[in-house]
């Protein structure tokens, strides 16, 4: 009977002693576990706004509405790179050439007309500017980037992100293009802790905040902006 009260005394200390550590280091864990996920999850955001903006810039200010016309292009959008030679000097800049482009234009002339006389007199022989076009997907991104994964929210089994796009106007009315990019806590932190969780999106629920990671907004123009900056 001793022996057996002995046993039951030994597992209630050993059941008191992990609930001490568990009260202990599960928050710790839940905390370790959600930074590095949540790394991940904004390098995948930064990758879809790095997206974006190239795609704003080449459609009139306009986001792309869904992945399957940002992926593609990603996939296919040429960038211009200019390859420089030369810089304007101080006295070329007195002598009224202020700009590269003003400088691009006499040599321009020149090389239509044969006349080269204007590009000596204002020494830019060696000026140059060349306009090569390059794959973004080579440019923008790491060798090995694959532009189809930028749908997934990473640790969500498969889940995408949540992208909208809205059009507003100024008071002027002119068009206010906006977009957002979101995941939810639930999602990519599935399968951690669940009340840690829960309590993360109430925090969030308080203070007015997505119960997530985010970039960009469709209440305002923010370029992009991440909800963690």
């Amino acid at each position: 009977m001793k022996t057996v009260l002995n046993i039951v005394l030994g597992v209630c200390v050993l059941a008191l002693v992990w609930i001490c550590y568990d009260s202990i280091m599960g928050p710790i864990n839940f905390e370790k576990a959600q930074k590095e996920r949540e790394s991940a999850v904004i390098a995948r955001l930064i990758d879809i706004r790095q997206a974006q903006q190239h795609y704003r810039a080449t459609h009139r200010g306009q986001y792309a509405e869904n992945f399957d016309t940002l992926i593609n292009f990603v996939k296919t959008q040429k960038l211009p790179l200019v390859k420089k030679e030369g810089e304007l000097t101080d006295e070329q800049m007195k002598e009224g050439i202020t700009t590269e482009k003003k400088a691009m234009s006499i040599i321009n002339r020149a090389q239509k007309t044969g006349n080269y006389s204007e590009v000596k007199k204002y020494g830019l022989e060696n000026f140059k500017r060349d306009t090569m076009w390059v794959s973004m997907l080579d440019t923008v991104y790491p060798k090995g980037f694959n532009p189809d994964s930028m749908r997934y929210i990473p640790y969500g089994n498969g889940a995408q992100f949540e992208l909208n796009t809205r059009t507003d106007s100024t008071s002027s009315g002119s068009a206010v293009y906006l977009f957002e990019v979101k995941a939810a806590y639930e999602t990519y932190l599935g399968g951690l802790n669940h009340q840690e969780i829960v309590n993360l999106k109430d925090m969030a629920e308080k203070t007015y905040r997505y119960p997530g990671l985010m970039i960009g907004s469709l209440e305002t123009p923010n370029n992009g902006t991440g909800n963690w900056e």
